[in-house]
């Protein structure tokens, strides 16, 4: 059995916003990894003041399926899935009843093109966005936690299935660190306890991502429409700060036919195979299996 993980995201720079570290760990660790990316961006906004020049926004579908090419081979995705529609924009906007965007789709006919892909792939994990999108209530965010529920549920080939968390914890470290340095933080204190009472008893997995953390950096640069350079939450933080608020990703397991974990999981393929690819990795054996 090769081991194999197959991401479900949004636009573009989501795959490099959610989880890159882990992706990388494991492809390097000789797992497959396939991102699915549902949309093409063609709403994003040009966030970067060095890219909002002309002849960008008219090109822009072409320049973010180009970034994100990019971003998937510095993260190390063997493969990236085009899921066809086009991006829906922000909640209220036009865009949302655009005959082609994803919150318009049937929802059934954008389901059975990622269970198409699912069993093509056979992946054993599937990794999505949990159904609280209160924090950023994207129509596409929205759709991509149904789709990637709604194709575990109806396929028999993924074992488990996991929402990417970004918890209070690792937001509180952030804000601490940048007072300490006499920064602003993109955080206020109300904001930062509210994702302390709701998000913190969600976490069920904790993947290491030490050595890993700078791919996400590069990648998310990679989208150079989409993230400043000199944003705060990502890129503001010196080198050897950065590394000690980084480290680990965070996750809720949503769904699993191999049974519950006994504690925090470690490791996505806990119950799925006998030994644990990153730890093979470590050890310098491989990961591919009969």
């Amino acid at each position: 059995m090769t081991p194999c993980i197959l991401t479900v995201h949004a636009h573009p720079d989501d795959e490099s916003s959610k989880g890159a570290a882990t992706i990388a760990r494991y492809h390097d660790a000789g797992v497959r990894t396939v991102l699915v990316c549902c949309t093409g961006g063609e709403e994003g906004e040009i966030l970067n003041p060095l890219m909002d020049r002309p002849g960008v926004r008219e090109q822009i579908a072409e320049i973010r399926r180009q970034e994100l090419a990019a971003a998937a081979e510095i993260i190390g995705y063997d493969e990236v899935v085009s899921l066809g529609y086009r991006d829906s924009g922000m909640p209220g906007a036009p865009a949302n009843a655009h005959p082609d965007c994803l919150a318009m789709a049937p929802l059934e006919e954008a389901v059975e093109r990622l269970i198409a892909v699912i069993r093509r792939v056979r992946p054993q994990v599937i990794v999505g966005y949990p159904e609280d999108q209160s924090g950023y209530p994207h129509p596409d965010h929205l759709r991509a936690h149904e789709l990637a529920r709604r194709a575990f549920e109806a396929t028999s080939e993924p074992l488990k299935l996991y929402y990417t968390l970004w918890p209070a914890r690792r937001m509180r470290m952030i804000h601490e660190k940048l007072l300490e340095l006499g920064m602003e933080s993109p955080f206020g204190e109300d904001f930062l306890q509210r994702l302390e009472r709701h998000r913190e008893q969600r976490i069920t997995t904790e993947i290491d991502t030490a050595g890993f953390d700078e791919v996400a950096r590069k990648a998310l640069l990679a989208h150079a429409t989409q993230v400043d350079p000199n944003h705060p939450l990502w890129f503001s933080l010196p080198d050897d700060v950065r590394r000690s608020v980084e480290g680990t990703e965070y996750y809720q397991l949503a769904s699993s036919r191999v049974g519950d974990p006994v504690g925090v999981e470690r490791d996505f393929f806990e119950g799925i195979l006998p030994f644990s690819p990153l730890e093979r990795a470590r050890a310098g054996v491989g990961t591919q299996q009969g």
